[in-house]
């Protein structure tokens, strides 16, 4: 026997409410038509699917595993039908992008400029995330490609990752820290104020690993911020100084308003990539911009 799709959404229904009244309220169906959808689903799969409490239900890693593909076709099925749609108004898509926020800056602007010339008319979405949730976003097909900081570790085997450009890092500063060099070394600010990532992933990786080639101490006085709109605006008004790629402050540098200071023992470039699931064939829309971007980065 197959599995039911009307099964397969009841139990997603299930996972998302915690209980079966839960679920059957929000499908608008009765409890026990719930339960016998349930229990079907359970014997088509010959597995326990999650422990009933009276509090609610917890599932069991067959039933985890189970969630994570049902959700994947759910988001399949919602794009398939958006697809079609906007192929009968002639436009490409939905693409989907999620990234971290110094990545997506890095890199998307760039590439968009001559991906609209190929293809004037698309639909496409960006999602600001940490890189741990770009990892699960892309195994539940919730978004087609994750722009991420690359080449700082081993990427999960079921993932695919490609660097596309460098961009070197630089300590950035407002005009309350005019007095400082066009060159520095990273020791040298051991008792300046800095604003630096929060988020545990690529991009802050890299940045720790500025300070520990350099030998110097990781700032103490910090405030950490994963918001560039924050750091940039807190650098460019106080005598904070922080560490950003020279293309995420690109504008601000040409008005003047922030200021580059090159960093002496920077001993690597920041890489920005792509990255997607393995599993998941590149077509269309996602494959036309990974194409595009590959082209465009000579790879």
């Amino acid at each position: 026997m197959k599995i039911d799709p009307r099964a397969l959404r009841l139990f997603l229904a299930v996972c998302r409410e915690g209980t079966i009244s839960g679920a059957a309220r929000a499908e608008h169906l009765s409890q026990p038509s719930v339960s016998v959808a349930i229990s079907q689903l359970e014997r088509v799969l010959n597995v326990k699917l999650f422990d009933r409490f009276r509090q609610g239900i917890q599932l069991t890693p067959a039933g985890e595993a189970l969630q994570r593909r049902a959700e994947a076709i759910e988001n399949l099925l919602d794009a398939a039908q958006r697809e079609v749609h906007l192929m009968g108004n002639h436009l490409l898509g939905p693409l989907t992008i999620g990234g971290t926020p110094g990545a997506l800056t890095t890199l998307v602007p760039k590439m968009l400029t001559s991906f609209v010339k190929s293809y004037p008319k698309f639909e496409l979405r960006i999602l600001e995330r940490p890189d741990n949730t770009l990892i699960n976003m892309l195994r539940n097909y919730e978004i087609d490609l994750a722009v991420v900081t690359a080449g700082m570790k081993e990427h999960p085997e079921d993932m695919k990752e490609i660097a596309i450009l460098s961009d070197p890092f630089s300590i950035i500063v407002g005009r309350a820290n005019g007095h400082l060099p066009a060159d520095i070394s990273l020791p040298d600010l051991e008792h300046a104020r800095w604003v630096l990532p929060d988020a545990v992933g690529g991009f802050r990786r890299q940045v720790d690993a500025l300070f520990v080639s350099a030998k110097a101490p990781l700032p103490v006085n910090v405030i950490r911020s994963d918001s560039l709109l924050t750091t940039k605006a807190i650098v460019k008004e106080t005598d904070y100084v922080t560490i950003l790629p020279r293309e995420v402050v690109k504008t601000e540098l040409e008005n003047g308003v922030l200021r580059e200071i090159r960093i002496r023992e920077a001993m690597f470039e920041r890489k920005v990539g792509l990255m997607w699931l393995k599993e998941r064939p590149l077509y269309g829309h996602t494959k036309a911009f990974v194409d595009h971007v590959k082209l465009q980065s000579n790879l």
